[in-house]
């Protein structure tokens, strides 16, 4: 699922694994493009990885480290984000609002 924050940081995609959620910047680090394939569409094929859909590159999930591809070694940016009472709230700045994504 990505999002557009307002006042935020711009455009955000969330991938849950389990109990886990995490939170990125739709934007590579080696183009700045997008990430996603087809809106809202960001993982691989095995769902183990999140995919920039220009290059191919690779990034885990669970701290966005770039692990094959031309940005070998950097990473995206990750956006703060935890679980409350079953909804998903991001804060994309420590003195923003909030944005629950129910």
């Amino acid at each position: 699922m990505s999002l557009v924050l307002p006042d935020g940081p711009g455009e955000v995609f969330v991938v849950r694994q389990g109990d886990r959620v995490y939170a990125y910047l739709n934007q590579c680090p080696h183009t700045g493009g997008p990430l996603d394939w087809v809106p809202d569409q960001f993982l691989n094929l095995e769902q183990d990885h999140i995919q920039c859909a220009t290059h191919a590159a690779l990034f885990r999930i669970r701290d966005g480290l770039c692990v094959a591809g031309p940005c070998s070694g950097d990473r995206l940016t990750a956006v703060p984000v935890r679980v409350e009472n079953g909804d998903i709230v991001i804060r994309p700045r420590p003195d923003d609002g909030a944005a629950q994504v129910g």
